[in-house]
């Protein structure tokens, strides 16, 4: 079936403003169709690695916030811990990046939640229906919970995926640690040497008992490692990792696998703004400049329409000069922006695999909104 994908750019005239043209937008989609009173809803945001300025603002947020009040609804903002080591990796320094970007009840219109927990450990397995790679996804808790999801995503280009959008914010953005573990990688995590202590804290969350130490350092059996990423929280010295080895496309369509998982039987409404594209993801401390102009906002009860349509506009516009893109490619606009922008991925697995999954390949009809 062909879903309906509406679209309005942002140019804004005088008395007029972006918020407003977001409102207009998802009210038109249909996101006050829903019913929400009492419900507990999640909007699933990335709050950006602190360093990094191409996060989405807090104000759309509060447009979505508001309306999800005006019915009755129960909103709050969420996202999960991440795997790698930064600002985001546990749920007191994820609510402090939270903030020094921005993110607070006041310019949000409701309240922040961590939806793995303190560690990254507070998950629940939801099955994958037809699931190839995954038979269980292992989603955040708060969002497991959640009566209704609503993704506020920031389109862009990504290191591993191609690109980054609704698919990828449910998919990776809501599994918890172990979930994360299963996304990125084929094997389970490592330890620096150098880095650690020898302090013995992950010998203590380690149901496998595949954690020795000697010579204080820290030994992963990796025979008896179950791979669920429970010591990478627990290092105080961050010296135990993921290896990241899996193949991108298997990335891919595990993300689309969870995000099956994380919608089933739920209500869901995505929301996508094509604004300062970046070359990479918003989980990096910093930012290159965008590689093609601003677009629009984009909104649809189907992630992986919106997704389709988000990369099709963006394929469309014009290379920012002195763009990472526009350098790579010798200034001549190439077919494909995001192949070029981070060579080896291969975005077209997300359709690939979603169609196979019964999610629909993407088609979709443009309801254009002023």
């Amino acid at each position: 079936m062909t879903s309906k994908v509406y679209f309005t750019d942002m140019q804004a005239k005088p008395q007029d403003s972006l918020l407003k043209k977001l409102d207009r937008l998802i009210r038109a989609a249909g996101i006050e169709d829903i019913d929400m009173k009492k419900k507990f809803v999640a909007i699933k945001i990335h709050f950006g690695e602190y360093g990094n300025l191409a996060f989405l603002r807090p104000n759309y947020v509060k447009v979505i916030s508001d309306i999800v009040r005006s019915k009755g609804g129960i909103p709050f903002m969420v996202d999960c811990n991440t795997l790698y080591v930064g600002m985001r990796k546990n749920a007191v320094e994820h609510l402090q990046n939270a903030e020094l970007n921005g993110f607070n009840s006041v310019t949000t219109g409701c309240q922040t939640i961590i939806g793995d927990g303190l560690k990254g450990t507070d998950d629940v397995e939801l099955p994958v229906e037809g699931g190839v790679y995954t038979q269980t996804a292992k989603i955040g808790r708060a969002v497991a919970d959640a009566d209704m999801i609503i993704t506020l995503n920031h389109f862009k280009c990504h290191e591993l995926t191609g690109i980054g959008g609704a698919l990828k914010n449910l998919g990776m953005g809501c599994a918890s640690r172990r979930g994360k573990m299963e996304l990125h990688t084929s094997g389970k995590p490592k330890v620096n040497t150098d880095k650690c202590k020898g302090c013995k804290r992950c010998m203590s969350v380690c149901a496998q008992d595949a954690i020795s130490v000697s010579d204080k350092k820290a030994f992963i059996d990796q025979d008896k490692c179950a791979g669920c990423g429970r010591c990478i929280g627990m290092c105080p010295f961050d010296a135990i990792g993921a290896q990241f080895d899996e193949k991108m496309d298997i990335i891919n369509k595990k993300i689309v696998e969870y995000s099956k998982a994380v919608i089933a039987g739920k209500p869901n409404f995505h929301i996508s703004i094509v604004t300062d594209v970046s070359p990479y993801c918003d989980c990096h401390a910093e930012n290159d400049m965008p590689i093609i102009p601003n677009l629009g906002f984009f909104a649809s009860f189907d992630p992986v329409a919106i997704d389709r349509a988000c990369t099709e506009l963006s394929q469309e516009q014009p290379m920012i000069q002195g763009s990472r893109l526009d350098i790579a490619c010798d200034h001549v606009k190439p077919d494909d922006i995001f192949a070029v922008t981070n060579p080896n991925t291969h975005w077209q697995s997300h359709f690939e695999h979603s169609k196979e999954l019964g999610m629909g390949d993407g088609s979709y009809e443009m309801v254009k909104i002023k």
